[in-house]
């Protein structure tokens, strides 16, 4: 997991070609202007998905993780708790699904707080759980950049 403002994205080009390209994205876009949708970057390899929701309760979440993108979760407004724990620490409550990426569980880990201008990279031996609301429930708008792993 990584953690970090994205005036500091390109400190974390190095980590791959398609990483790279993925935070020039974030950078030169104007993401406020994105409607709410998937955006092609590079084929499935890279794209984005623009959302907007309001923050939950930890009670309301499961964690979850992929087996085969890293997630750089870029907070547009608003902001919110992100969870992290180890993939192996996930008891899985539903299974794999290949076709999305995506299995969930519950598990025990640790929050940090990501507010807006902020980005975490997800890895796929990252569990997370993204959505959850500081005090109360807010309404934030996220670009998550989904990046097939090299």
């Amino acid at each position: 997991m990584i953690i970090d403002k994205l005036d500091n994205g390109m400190y974390y080009y190095g980590l791959g070609k398609r990483m790279k390209k993925a935070f020039e994205y974030l950078r030169s876009t104007d993401l406020d202007q994105l409607q709410v949708g998937k955006y092609q970057i590079e084929n499935d390899e890279i794209y984005a998905m623009v959302s907007e929701y309001d923050t939950k309760s930890v009670e309301d979440a499961l964690w979850e993780a992929h087996k085969n993108y890293i997630d750089i979760q870029y907070m547009v407004k608003g902001s919110e708790k992100m969870g992290y724990t180890n993939v192996e620490n996930i008891q899985t409550t539903v299974e794999y699904n290949a076709e999305k990426d995506i299995l969930f569980g519950t598990a025990k880990g640790d929050f940090v707080t990501v507010e807006q201008g902020m980005f975490v990279v997800f890895t796929p031996q990252d569990g997370h759980m993204p959505s959850i609301c500081l005090e109360k429930s807010e309404k934030v708008r996220k670009v998550v950049v989904k990046v097939l792993a090299e």
